[in-house]
């Protein structure tokens, strides 16, 4: 394997996956190691409290993400929780809604179609993903989830055309399935502002995938029983020291599924999972550094 290996080094990749678990001395542009993600807030009175609750512990999140779609969203759903996140100072992630689990295929509900993610199938799905886009774009939203390399490419070069702001990010969703650094490249090189790679990736896989790329790694603290159910609240702080900047999105197990219809008990629930993971921050790695509150991009 030493041809191999000494090859990947001379493209700039990691020769295999970094054992040594190396420290990562990259940051957010503010100089921190990590933020706080909730995932699957998937409207404005979940969203609402979830903040009141993260306030009432005294906590701060960085980033809030809805996962059934736009498509599924009313316009006032939208706008409300675009003002929600203007007012407590976070990011608001929309998902697109083209998807393949709600195209008029059933092949992702077959074992061998499970291996496609969320992917789009034709043309005419990555026409309705621009419109999807464009809408909640038109109504303040300015953070999309993406769950199709193609799809990516495309708004990448409606960002840089003018078709859509400057200012919008995409962050690649773990349904597209990426989980080595060579993927993360390509991913970076496509227009990902942030990427969100397997959810079972183990801390030497993350640690090479830091080493090839720049931009925020999100990775998941814990997950739906859907998507496993495991818990890696112990593992956070050697997430954070080998992969930052990093996204941790946490409060994923109080849920069945990816797409689960949050209620306000569950955004709460939600809420202390977060104050879960800082405590082990606190205690096992206190010198971690995090962005203070309203820090984007």
């Amino acid at each position: 394997m030493k041809s191999s290996r000494e090859f990947l080094k001379k493209i700039g990749m990691p020769a295999g996956d970094a054992y040594d678990l190396p420290t990562s001395a990259k940051r957010f542009p503010d100089g921190a190691q990590y933020r706080f993600e909730v995932p699957g807030i998937q409207g404005p009175g979940a969203m609402k409290a979830l903040l009141e609750q993260i306030d009432a512990y005294g906590l701060t999140i960085h980033r809030v993400t809805q996962t059934k779609g736009i498509m599924l969203m009313a316009d006032k759903d939208i706008a409300d929780m675009v003002a929600l996140a203007d007012k407590h100072q976070v990011e608001l992630i929309l998902s697109v809604g083209p998807r393949a689990t709600t195209d008029t295929s059933a092949s992702v509900n077959t074992p061998e179609g499970q291996r496609m993610g969320y992917r789009l199938r034709g043309q005419e799905q990555i026409v309705r993903a621009m419109e999807d886009v464009r809408r909640a774009v038109a109504l303040g939203c300015r953070s999309f989830l993406v769950y199709d390399e193609g799809n990516l490419w495309v708004l990448n070069e409606m960002r840089k055309a003018g078709e859509i702001p400057a200012d919008c990010r995409f962050k690649i969703s773990a349904h597209a399935g990426h989980g080595n650094p060579c993927s993360g490249k390509v991913l970076e090189m496509l227009g990902a502002d942030s990427i969100n790679p397997v959810r079972d990736i183990q801390l030497q896989m993350l640690a090479s995938l830091r080493q090839a790329i720049d931009v925020p790694i999100d990775v998941h603290t814990e997950n739906p029983a859907s998507t496993g159910g495991f818990i890696r609240h112990y593992e956070v702080p050697e997430m954070i020291r080998v992969a930052g900047p990093i996204y941790l999105k946490t409060g994923g197990s109080v849920a069945k599924t990816h797409s689960w219809d949050t209620t306000d008990a569950d955004a709460r629930q939600r809420a202390k999972q977060v104050s879960l993971v800082k405590r082990m921050i606190d205690q096992y790695y206190p010198e971690a550094v995090a962005s203070a509150k309203g820090s984007i991009g």
